[in-house]
């Protein structure tokens, strides 16, 4: 089995009301609310998954709610600063409309990379793009009553780094995680993995005099990237090591084991696997609708509950 990085597998944000981030992505956006559990370090609050039908890897968004007041984020250098979306050719006049009648923040549709793509933010403030793709995508979305199938997002196409300087993030990329240079637009340098079709792009946007980003509410956490197995999860985390950087040992998140380390530029890395899954500990027609706790945490379920709030 050869050891690759298969694409993009999550990417975790940080938010504020829970309830206000559940109704945005899975009524609004429309994507599956595949899972609700809590942070595994601060069980007092939520982590929320969403996704395709079965979250499949690079659909997966997540979310820490940290809950009212807390610290609005900064966008700026060393951060993960846009989430692009795919969406079918056609759509963008169906979601310019569709934001319009919720009162969603957007700028008219423009193009980069000859791609058309919409730009919003959510409630929170954390930027997203919906890009229709010039190479297609044929990944089957969830659908809901309002968000059919021929206009739904289909998952990740590209996460955008912004950075001070491109070159020590661009190594870890090519160097260790097998991406090539594929395009560039003036300061804006996209690199792709052939290993898969889909959620496979990580633009790069240098910005010499940036200041340095906070991540608070509204930015990004996190980008993990997908392994297929813990075997290829080591051979990574060997490989990073050599390199010279700090890395955490294997972590048990319970739906993919983990290893985590901040690459160069200063955002935060995560390699993650495939396996288990996300019906591990439920049904695949039950995702999403039962809080669902570590094993550790089980035992203060009730005081848990009482504490978080209802979202649904």
């Amino acid at each position: 089995m050869e050891n690759k990085i298969l694409g993009l597998h999550h990417i975790t944000a940080i938010a504020g009301d829970a309830k206000r981030n559940f109704n945005f992505y899975s009524n609004i956006l429309g994507l599956r609310f595949i899972k609700k559990t809590v942070n595994f370090d601060d069980p007092g609050t939520y982590h929320f998954y969403f996704g395709d039908e079965v979250g499949s890897a690079g659909t997966i968004l997540t979310f820490f709610p940290w809950g009212e007041g807390i610290q609005q984020g900064r966008k700026g250098s060393g951060m993960a600063t846009e989430i692009g979306y795919s969406v079918p050719k056609g759509s963008l006049d169906f979601w310019q409309k569709r934001f319009e009648k919720y009162n969603v923040i957007y700028n008219k549709p423009a193009e980069k990379f000859g791609e058309k793509y919409l730009t919003f933010l959510d409630p929170d403030g954390l930027k997203l793009e919906l890009i229709e793709s010039k190479t297609g995508d044929d990944r089957k979305p969830w659908e809901t009553d309002e968000v059919k199938a021929d206009v739904a997002t289909r998952g990740f196409h590209n996460i955008t780094l912004t950075l001070n300087s491109i070159k020590a993030t661009a190594a870890i990329l090519t160097e260790i995680f097998g991406y090539k240079l594929i395009d560039q637009d003036v300061n804006r340098y996209r690199y792709a993995t052939d290993t898969v079709e889909n959620a496979a792009i990580v633009d790069l946007v240098e910005l010499a005099e940036e200041k340095r980003g906070h991540v608070a509410n509204g930015s990004v956490h996190h980008v993990a990237f997908r392994v297929q197995n813990d075997e290829i999860l080591m051979h990574f985390r060997e490989k990073i090591e050599e390199y010279g950087l700090s890395i955490t040992p294997q972590i048990d998140r319970n739906y993919f084991h983990s290893l985590y380390f901040r690459e160069p530029g200063g955002v935060l890395f995560e390699i993650a696997t495939e396996n288990p899954g996300f019906t591990v500990d439920e049904s695949l027609e039950e995702l999403g609708k039962n809080l669902k706790l570590p094993e550790q945490y089980e035992s203060d379920r009730a005081a848990i509950e009482a504490h978080l709030v209802k979202i649904n």
